[in-house]
């Protein structure tokens, strides 16, 4: 992975975005959708069916209805509609096989295996989508949770997360576990109407903490060594990213169908290091 991370650092786009000091950052990876259609394979993975919380929506796999790269925006529409089951089993109880129809499908993004990082800034320019049910979310989790360390022990930090039943909060929150338990780090933003217009959600990460950012305003600080488990820290090792947009689940709560379909627009996402560090992993 040093390897991969090192090519993509040589080839990188010298992008600076608003209010970052170049002297300072350089970016490492980005993607700024710029050719129309399916996203590049090179960077993105799909999750596909039904994936985390008890959501409604399936996740579809190479589908423009659901993504698509347009007018250099990334759109992930979240839709009522039926939509075939391929893990549905007959006389299943579990919420992900008992269905044979999903009535709702959406998208989810992920760079594993494809792209991971260990401090930076993740930056991100979005317009969430509205309405009760909604939920999109810009993340990221732990590269262990597939070398035996399951979650919460591999770490996630959620960047950006929005649930349309509080329309007027953005939350950033990471989760690990500690003497075996899930624990949560969070803050949460009054943002008036952050539907209406794009915004950027990111987070500054190095050894000692994770600043999390709407637009220029910085509203948490989650201090690394909160999650040391023995000489264990997730927040220590790589992690990649995911970008999705759930409908329902545990929290995302009651769908306003009348509101759907629904876009969750990315105009970008960038990954910068600073320009002292040598190691980038």
């Amino acid at each position: 992975m040093k390897f991969v991370l090192l090519t993509v650092l040589m080839a990188a786009i010298p992008l600076v975005s608003q209010g970052i000091n170049a002297d300072e950052w350089k970016l490492l990876w980005s993607d700024e959708f710029d050719e129309d259609g399916l996203l590049d394979s090179k960077k993105w993975d799909y999750e596909e069916g039904f994936v985390r919380n008890e959501e409604s929506q399936y996740y579809t796999r190479e589908r423009l209805e659901n993504a698509k790269a347009e007018n250099g925006m990334l759109v992930i529409q979240g839709r009522k509609e039926q939509f075939i089951n391929s893990a549905y089993k007959p006389g299943s109880s579990e919420w992900k096989t008992k269905k044979e129809f999903a009535g709702y499908t959406a998208a989810s993004m992920i760079t594993r295996n494809k792209f991971s990082v260990k401090y930076g800034r993740i930056e991100a320019r979005a317009k969430v989508p509205q309405g009760a049910g909604v939920w999109p979310a810009i993340w990221m989790l732990g590269d262990s949770k597939y070398s035996g360390k399951k979650w919460p022990l591999c770490g996630e930090i959620d960047i950006m997360e929005f649930v349309g039943k509080e329309p007027d909060k953005i939350h950033g929150t990471v989760h690990f576990s500690k003497d075996g338990k899930h624990k949560s780090s969070g803050g949460k933003l009054v943002a008036d109407r952050p539907f209406d217009d794009f915004h950027i959600y990111a987070i500054e990460w190095d050894t000692e903490k994770i600043d999390f950012y709407f637009d220029d305003k910085k509203y948490h600080t989650f201090k690394l060594s909160d999650a040391d488990e023995g000489s264990y820290n997730p927040f220590r090792e790589p992690f990649y990213i995911l970008m999705n947009f759930a409908i329902g689940g545990k929290w995302g709560g009651r769908i306003e169908d009348s509101i759907l379909p629904q876009k969750f627009v990315i105009d970008y996402i960038r990954v910068y290091k600073k320009t002292s560090e040598v190691d980038i992993q």
